[in-house]
């Protein structure tokens, strides 16, 4: 085994990636108050083709040094926009065929492993600030709300994990197990 070189790794360059077909997923944070996780969410998105990202309320947006510190340019790849109030942002992309997904820890929440969203849905999902999690406001609107399962002393995980373990699990579900893109 040889660990490849970047060179070796067929990126494609940030043209490319704005014209290459994304998965409909839309990622909303809702009153992230760290750069490092804005800027991680950038990251995982690039990463897996995440259509957009709704950056809400008092949530950082690009260009910023803190959020370029983690985010390595996919903060130029990745598509977003800034609404100030992440109810207007459910209510738009709900407007737009979206099923908005309030990823937390509520009652009648659906289990991550159980979250079974067909190919061609259209998903939105909120993460909330690190500290409070997705106003209730926003819950009250969402379609429903995804939990992760957690079994230690801790009752959270860290905002831009939760972002990498959902976009990932919904991304193998949905495309990746299924030879998209």
């Amino acid at each position: 085994m040889r660990k490849l070189k970047n060179s070796e790794l067929n990126r494609i360059d940030i043209n490319t990636f704005k014209k290459t077909e994304k998965i409909p997923v839309v990622v909303i944070l809702d009153n992230i108050r760290s750069c490092n996780n804005i800027g991680s969410v950038f990251r995982t998105s690039d990463a897996l083709l995440i259509e957009s990202i709704y950056l809400c309320g008092y949530t950082a947006t690009p260009p910023h040094k803190d959020i370029h510190k983690t985010a390595l340019d996919a903060e130029k790849s990745v598509n977003w926009q800034y609404v100030k109030e992440t109810t207007d942002a459910v209510l738009e992309l709900q407007s737009k065929g979206y099923n908005v997904y309030a990823i937390e820890q509520v009652d009648k929440s659906i289990l991550l492993p159980d979250f079974s969203p067909s190919p061609d849905e259209k998903i939105a999902l909120v993460f909330g600030n690190e500290i409070k999690g997705v106003q209730q406001k926003v819950i009250d609107i969402c379609n429903g709300a995804i939990e992760i399962p957690q079994y230690g002393t801790k009752h959270s995980f860290n905002i831009s994990v939760s972002a990498g373990i959902v976009l990932w699990d919904i991304f193998n579900k949905c495309y990746y197990q299924n030879n998209l893109p």
